[in-house]
């Protein structure tokens, strides 16, 4: 188990706990998690084992302000059931069953956060929950009365340490992902949300699915956004918006001055991301702003797949008006594909790399590595590892060559999305885009929409030096590979951190080395044998067993090719040559192979009629 904050390392740095000094009114908020099974059941089909937090489910909300030291204990009582999820051995390892690990860390930015396992697929088991830091010096403060936070999520009620092994395996070739069974709003179903007549209320929304988007509207109610992912905006109106797994969004809703009625809210799941819809999915989860308890609740609206209208976030404006960052200093290209490799299963790939997480946690290779740290090839071949030097100006392109849409999340920035194409526009440089193209004043987020068969094109200042992982935040996505590594300014991380203790014992404790590059090779950093590994690439061609099945089918064929020719010119067994003719019988044994042939005809012209009758059929 590994826990996700944001975009903090995980751990405390001497560098970011000296800001304290300079903030004296910052608190210290500390919090012990006992992570453990429990059984809850959110939509009221069953009760099933959930991950919770102390003994209770949903887990905690944790809330703290802007230049607060937050201090987690987290003690794991979790027993593992499977190996499969991506990615530990980022920026720590895991946590082994019923040992603790201390994350200690100064929030330096506010905004709607949240916080959730990052290994072996956990949080859609119910290991998720929000993070909000309030901001006292906020350009929205006094413009809303009250706060609510709304959690929209979709829901499995099969266990994931079931779904991913056939997830992930040669049975699933085309890499087809579960779909949920049902969406959540605050870990339930039919929720009411009390409200007061005539009032603003900054309502702070986050998707924490595993993988459906949402599209999220309040009947009767406009809202206001005035934050995504942590980022202040400037104020937009919308009816609907669009949130895919991962985004945040905070908005300003004023309720009516009457309360005579009662008004729903929808989230629908976004179906275009499934395979196949089953029968009996109920893709929407509805609740209700409740003005009086004693007035009806109504049923929302009906809204057909082709009228959603969500707002475009790409007119966002950031509150601060940063305005484009310089041309790149280093631009990576990363090509989203999703194919098999030789076990037969489907996986996720940039450039041909799908992610296998390194024997050596890769923020220990970067400590460890000395000048070596700078080159990406000590983090491993299946890291998809890049370095970033401080202060560069960083662009990244994203082409999807799959059909289906991706959200892509970064760790530790926030980027401006300079470029985002419609669906099946191809590759960015298809588009013919240029400078001149981009917006003076791009919207700013950590989780961006890539539509299928699109690109979009981000931009970011490297200036949060840090082990950063870039990937799709659909789940099953993580766990097949789709994650690329940023490893950002390396020589000031050797400069500034020391590991606490209890981060090398629980490494200790998996047997996991904490130095060296990432084999666990300290003599030769450029030495990779040893390395964990993909499975192998499909073959480019036929291998021997296939040479061989293939040479002994061509024989049989041939073969039998030569068997069906020779009994077909072999004499008739009936023909008894001149004597046969002399006995005058020879008309009598034509009329017999006559019939004979006759009824063979017959019988040869059916199977012909059926398969036309049958191909008629299909074709209507």
């Amino acid at each position: 188990m590994a826990f996700g904050f944001r975009k903090s390392l995980l751990i405390a740095s001497a560098a970011w706990l000296s800001v304290l000094s300079t903030l004296s009114e910052a608190a210290t908020v500390t919090y012990d998690f006992d992570v453990a099974w429990v059984t809850a059941n959110p939509d009221g089909a069953f009760d099933r084992p959930i991950i919770g937090i102390n003994g209770q489910w949903p887990i905690p909300q944790i809330t703290c302000n802007i230049g607060d030291r937050v201090v987690v204990h987290v003690t794991n009582s979790l027993e593992w059931h499977h190996p499969h999820g991506r990615p530990p051995q980022v920026s720590q390892c895991d946590i082994p069953p019923g040992h603790k690990l201390t994350y200690d860390f100064t929030v330096d930015q506010p905004g709607t956060y949240w916080y959730h396992s990052h290994t072996r697929g956990q949080y859609p088991d119910g290991l998720r929950g929000p993070f909000i830091v309030h901001d006292p010096k906020s350009p929205f403060a006094g413009q809303y009365d009250e706060e609510l936070v709304l959690s929209v999520s979709d829901w499995y009620h099969e266990q994931i340490h079931n779904l991913l092994p056939a997830f992930i395996s040669k049975g699933n070739p085309t890499g087809a992902e579960p779909v949920p069974n049902n969406a959540l709003f605050n870990e339930t179903q039919n929720l009411k949300v009390p409200v007061q007549p005539g009032k603003t209320y900054l309502v702070r929304m986050v998707n924490i699915g595993a993988f459906a988007g949402q599209y999220v509207w309040f009947e009767g109610h406009n809202m206001t956004i005035v934050e995504v992912d942590g980022v202040y905006t400037q104020p937009a109106e919308a009816e609907m918006i669009y949130m895919t797994a991962a985004q945040r969004y905070s908005f300003l809703l004023t309720t009516k001055n009457e309360t005579k009625a009662n008004y729903a809210f929808s989230g629908s799941m976004d179906t275009t991301l499934f395979d196949t819809i089953p029968d009996d999915l109920n893709w929407n989860v509805t609740g209700w702003l409740v003005y009086d308890d004693s007035e009806p609740f109504p049923e929302p609206a009906v809204i057909e797949g082709d009228e959603f209208n969500a707002f475009d976030d790409m007119e966002l404006v950031p509150f601060d008006n940063q305005t484009l960052l310089g041309e790149p200093d280093q631009t990576i290209q990363f090509d989203v594909i999703m194919d098999n490799l030789g076990d037969g299963a489907n996986y996720a790939f940039f450039n041909n790399i799908t992610y296998t997480a390194p024997k050596v946690p890769t923020l220990y290779t970067a400590l460890t590595s000395g000048e070596l740290a700078n080159d990406a090839t000590v983090y491993g071949e299946f890291t998809n590892s890049h370095v970033l030097q401080k202060d560069q100006i960083i662009q990244i392109v994203v082409n999807n060559l799959d059909t289906g849409r991706h959200p892509f999340h970064l760790h530790g920035h926030q980027f401006q999305t300079i470029h985002r194409s419609a669906a099946d526009e191809g590759t960015f440089d298809d588009t013919n885009t240029t400078m001149a193209d981009f917006p003076k004043i791009p919207m700013r987020r950590d989780t961006v929409v890539l539509e299928p068969n699109g690109n979009v094109v981000l931009r970011f200042k490297a200036d949060n030096p840090g082990v950063w992982i870039f990937h799709c935040h659909l789940e099953w996505h993580v766990a097949s590979g789709l994650i690329a590594t940023f490893v950002e300014s390396p020589k000031q991380l050797q400069d500034t951190i020391k590991l606490p203790q209890d981060h090398l014992n629980i490494c200790a404790e998996g047997h996991i080395p904490i130095s060296g590059n990432a084999a666990g090779n300290t003599i030769d950093l450029l030495d990779l044998d040893g390395q964990n590994r993909a499975p192998d690439p499909l073959p480019a061609g036929f291998t021997a067993r296939g040479i061989v099945a293939l040479v002994f089918s061509c024989v049989c064929g041939i073969l039998g090719v030569v068997v069906v020719a020779w009994y077909g010119l072999a004499p008739d067994p009936g023909t008894a040559g001149p004597a046969l003719q002399s006995d005058g019988n020879s008309t009598e044994d034509d009329g017999q192979r006559g019939g004979v042939l006759g009824a063979g005809g017959k019988t040869a012209g059916a199977p012909v009629e059926t398969v036309k009758a049958s191909g008629s059929a299909a074709g209507r």
